[in-house]
């Protein structure tokens, strides 16, 4: 069945279903795709789907909050895309909890060439579970990088010192291997990815990538239920990059999920692969171990491994029906 979106920021229903549809393009932890969104005439709020919530790997909801924020710089930018000036409210609101943001239209503007690029990437963002090539990232990426994540009120470190890099390939390591062990982990973690079947969610197993040895500088997660290759060698030095906000708390959780995306997006812009580190975010003490490391103040949100890598295909996505709701119907608990 069809939900009627026509009138929702005076753009047609097509238009706001494309909107939404690029907007569920955003990563998320497992490719939960943890987001819902409800349009009313001069609104589309996104909303938190804690149905998909990692428990185990995210009890609090920070990816999930991290996710949302990817999904809502992503349809800043398809609205811009469609001429709208976006104006938009971290709102929240004691009656809906998982209410993350509510946009609304803020007058016409057309999307510069800078946006238009980052539109344009939005198709072909992939997370890359691949090896790379042993080809340094340029000075011009580098910066690039840095300043997306500045125009979005965050920060990303390059870890560049050889010492700092050792450290935190064997806190990697570590908080890897405390995650595995963990058999509630390992049931989450197969219930999200590997799978063979015919759906709209999860890592299928061909978008795991291979196994690294197991003396690999930086341990990766298998993705494909057992299934990889093993014994692929992999680059000896990625890029590896921190992606930090300046506070706790759910608002900078988003804002660090906005600023995620357009680093994403113009890693995809300047042609460089990224895939994710995520058990050093998710393990407590890895995290705390990690900010003093990087920073000493600002608390890591995200840590990436960016290189050269070969094209990857994209993970599935779940139709717009399946995420969108009527404008009238009950938020849930």
């Amino acid at each position: 069945m069809m939900i009627e979106t026509a009138g929702a920021l005076g753009l047609s229903g097509t238009q706001v279903r494309d909107a939404l549809s690029t907007a569920g393009m955003a990563p998320s932890l497992h490719n939960s795709q943890p987001w819902r969104f409800r349009t009313t005439p001069d609104a589309i709020e996104l909303h938190a789907d804690r149905d998909r919530q990692l428990r185990v790997a995210d009890p609090d909801g920070r990816e999930l909050r991290i996710a949302c924020g990817a999904a809502l710089f992503t349809l800043r930018l398809a609205l811009l895309g469609a001429g709208i000036r976006p104006l938009v409210s971290i709102l929240p609101d004691r009656d809906r909890p998982d209410l993350i943001a509510s946009v609304r239209r803020s007058g016409d503007r057309p999307a510069g060439p800078r946006m238009l690029q980052l539109l344009d990437a939005v198709p072909r963002r992939r997370t890359n579970r691949n090896p790379f090539a042993d080809v340094e990232v340029s000075t011009v990426a580098r910066y690039e990088l840095r300043r997306a994540a500045v125009e979005e009120g965050a920060w990303l470190d390059l870890v560049t010192d050889p010492e700092t890099r050792w450290e935190l390939s064997d806190l990697a390591r570590w908080a890897h291997e405390k995650q595995v062990a963990d058999p509630a982990f390992a049931a989450e973690l197969e219930a999200w990815t590997g799978h063979t079947a015919d759906r709209p969610d999860g890592v299928p197993a061909w978008a795991g990538g291979p196994l690294p040895p197991p003396n690999s500088t930086w341990v990766l997660r298998d993705f494909s239920g057992g299934t990889a290759p093993g014994d692929r060698v992999y680059e000896d030095e990625p890029l590896i990059a921190v992606l930090s906000v300046h506070g706790e708390g759910p608002r900078e959780e988003i804002r660090a999920g906005e600023a995620l995306q357009r680093v994403l997006l113009t890693a995809t812009v300047h042609g460089l692969a990224v895939s994710f580190l995520s058990q050093l975010i998710e393990v407590p003490e890895a995290r705390d171990r990690m900010r003093r490391l990087i920073s000493g103040s600002r608390p890591p949100q995200v840590v990436l491994r960016i290189g050269h890598g070969w094209p990857v295909a994209a993970t599935p996505r779940r139709p717009v029906e399946d995420v969108l709701g009527s404008d009238d119907g009950p938020d849930r608990p």
